[in-house]
């Protein structure tokens, strides 16, 4: 019963989506709830996923000339006040510390939201000619914003991200970095995590505060709301002039320069999990899987069961990252354990199978159970892990695309909105005051412009006018 009783305790996603997840985060121990209102604690689990999401990341940014630096979290409020449309933006958002110790502070400060104006005032006195540039600097910390709502994952008021911040002597190379970190993020998303994604820009009622243009991706999830999973942005010389960054170019001209900010956070562990999930728990693509194989053995105290398992994890361990299920728990138990943690595979290994020389291994995602000679065991598990990981992402394909609608007019986007959810590819005129109409009358959001456009008509859904940019618009975390 007690085998069966575990599984159980998920909340299926068709009946409620939202408790789907909350059980999720909490069975698979990813997260706990702290005493601290609207902040957690990422357990091993959770952790272990984010230094995978992290050490991949960091690599291909380091590829493109990426360095790593730590500025400080506290930000003096004269500081944050430089950039108008900056501080407007994240005003509602803001920790300020008021005191040091028991004294007040003669200027309160804020815990860093996001570290634009820091990076500035870094900059100003770092970058003096053009032999400074570029300057490609990147974070990895937390940031504090005091959200109302929070969920795991997904926004929390202390969460875990990297932020990018460049700076480039000409227009156009601030823009290639802004490209180029997108489709970085883009291609993370789609190799690493098997989450297929819409590259694009957003519009300037959703871009970023102070930014000249924002990029995106978006993905969409198991019930059919989008998700914001990286931006980058590109600032023109807004910043610089804001705060005096000024450099000596070739022609011994002082000149402006032109910056970039870029970031993903903690929140495409909710991302993996919305995307992949079932109602037996986690599903995590093999890459950023911390346990890639779990050996459990059954009738373990007959003799040379739990040997031959800790054989097998031995010969894997250069191949994958693999454990042993020695604990004194039904098979059962263990089976509907390492399901609800994700494990891309378990092998099962008894005492018929010994003197047979095989084994059974079980994919997560599939629930296919292949039998595999013992002797095979180490060609056969990478081959597996690979098929996996390119199969989770077709499905998730697979997927979206089955829940990108078209709609025409308004009629046709209030109906699609009012029977499903899902992406809505929809012509905008590209005026504001459309935009603003469709958010009041559907609740939804434009997600982005895509970088891949289609004409999908000549008319704003809303207005009826001439329109040239097709929009994705969704209903999203």
């Amino acid at each position: 019963m007690a085998d069966k009783k575990m599984v159980e305790e998920i909340t299926s996603m068709d009946v409620d989506f939202a408790q789907w997840y909350t059980d999720i985060v909490k069975k698979a121990e990813l997260i706990d709830y702290t005493s601290v209102k609207g902040c957690m604690v990422i357990k091993p689990a959770g952790y272990a996923i984010w230094e995978l999401i992290q050490k991949q990341l960091d690599e291909r940014f380091k590829e493109t000339g990426v360095q790593n630096v730590y500025l400080p979290m506290f930000i003096p409020e004269s500081l944050l006040q430089k950039e108008k449309d900056h501080v407007e933006g994240f005003a509602p958002e803001v920790a300020w510390v008021t005191h040091g110790g028991l004294e007040p502070l003669a200027e309160r400060m804020c815990v860093r939201p996001t570290s634009e104006t820091l990076f500035c005032d870094f900059y100003k006195n770092d970058i003096h000619s053009y032999r400074d540039l570029p300057k490609v600097y990147n974070q990895w910390c937390s940031v504090v914003r005091w959200e109302k709502e929070t969920r795991p994952f997904l926004r929390s008021r202390e969460f875990l991200w990297q932020e990018g911040h460049t700076a480039h002597a000409t227009e156009e190379e601030a823009q290639e970095r802004t490209i180029q970190m997108l489709n970085i993020y883009a291609d993370f998303c789609e190799q690493v995590l098997a989450i297929p994604v819409v590259r694009g820009q957003k519009t300037d009622k959703e871009k970023f505060a102070g930014a000249v243009a924002t990029y995106t991706i978006e993905a969409l999830m198991h019930d059919g709301k989008a998700l914001q999973s990286g931006t980058s942005h590109n600032f023109g010389d807004g910043f610089a002039k804001a705060f005096g960054i000024q450099f000596a170019d070739k022609d011994n001209t002082l000149k402006y320069v032109h910056q970039t900010s870029w970031g993903v956070t903690t929140r495409l562990i909710g991302a993996i999990i919305m995307t992949h999930g079932d109602n037996e728990g986690l599903v995590l693509p093999p890459r950023v899987a911390p346990i890639q194989v779990c050996v459990i053995p059954i009738q373990q105290k007959k003799e040379g069961v739990l040997d031959k398992a800790n054989e097998i994890a031995q010969s894997l361990k250069n191949i994958c990252r693999v454990k042993v299920d020695d604990t004194d728990k039904t098979p059962g138990f263990k089976f509907a354990e390492a399901e609800m943690r994700g494990y891309p595979i378990r092998i099962e290994i008894g005492p018929r199978d010994i003197e047979e020389g095989k084994c059974v291994l079980v994919r997560r995602d599939t629930r296919e159970k292949i039998e595999c000679a013992i002797s095979d065991i180490e060609s056969k598990v990478p081959e597996l892990l690979e098929t996996i990981q390119s199969e989770m992402l077709q499905r998730a394909r697979q997927h979206r695309d089955a829940h990108t609608y078209v709609a025409h007019d308004m009629a046709e986007l209030e109906k699609i909105f009012s029977e499903t959810t899902g992406f809505v590819k929809a012509m905008w005129c590209g005026d504001r005051a459309c935009e603003d109409t469709i958010k009041e009358k559907l609740a939804v959001t434009s997600r982005c412009m895509p970088f891949a456009q289609e004409k999908v008509g000549d008319k704003c859904v809303c207005c009826g006018k001439p329109a040239e940019k097709m929009v994705y618009w969704g209903k999203a975390y």
